[in-house]
């Protein structure tokens, strides 16, 4: 897809959801250390789980410091309600004593440094920088995104690595920060899995998987 294409979908959606009530970010934090715990924590659940338990965790384990020393039985009663909450409690358990040991008990705030953390990938990264730093180095590639790439024809491929590529290709960096959320919104509302409202759409008219449907008839 050319750029100016991507920029006219970008504008869309942007204007689509300008007035939209939704919290920014979906993850409810106030440090960057609670940002990767609770973006780490994110897999396979939902903001809402994830935002339920934050004061019960943060609370309990307010620093690097005392994540890394938990108790690991205490921990996963915490986390309990989240879903594969045992490996989950071992991740963040690794990641604060990784902050600690390694970065001084400072959640870093380059790509590089991010990824070095046990259970940090380029979407968990992305987000941190972004929301806790104010930092666009990429753009973070969840299902929704994905999937409306996909859709769209920004993207041919499947996985996220090759997607965040092809879209940082198109969309220009100072819209990179923005992408994950719009594009997950419109996933939610419109772009869904199962029957996409795509009627609806304000971005059909450039939606590859419109058109192709469309011309099935």
């Amino acid at each position: 897809m050319k750029r100016e294409d991507a920029c006219a979908i970008y504008r869309a959606l942007a204007q689509e959801y300008a007035a939209d009530d939704a919290p920014r970010p979906f993850i409810h934090f106030e440090t960057p250390f609670e940002s990767l715990i609770l973006t780490i924590l994110s897999a396979q659940t939902t903001d809402r789980a994830v935002n339920e338990i934050r004061e019960p965790l943060f609370s309990r384990y307010p620093t690097p410091e005392a994540l890394a020393s938990a108790d690991r039985q205490d921990l996963e009663a915490i986390l309990r309600k989240i879903g594969l909450y045992r490996t989950k409690a071992k991740n963040i358990r690794a990641a604060a004593s990784a902050v600690v040991d390694e970065f001084g008990g400072e959640v870093p705030s380059t790509m590089e440094e991010l990824l070095t953390i046990p259970g940090v990938g380029r979407k968990t990264a992305n987000i941190v920088l972004s929301h806790a730093f104010g930092i666009d180095e990429g753009i973070a590639v969840d299902t929704h995104v994905k999937r409306v790439s996909r859709r769209l024809g920004l993207t041919d491929h499947t996985d996220a690595d090759n997607i965040e590529r092809d879209l940082m290709a198109v969309f220009p960096r100072e819209g990179w920060g923005a992408i994950n959320y719009l594009f997950i919104r419109h996933g939610r509302s419109i772009c869904r899995a199962q029957n996409p409202a795509c009627e609806r759409c304000v971005v059909n008219s450039r939606c590859r998987y419109y058109r192709e449907n469309q011309a099935r008839g």
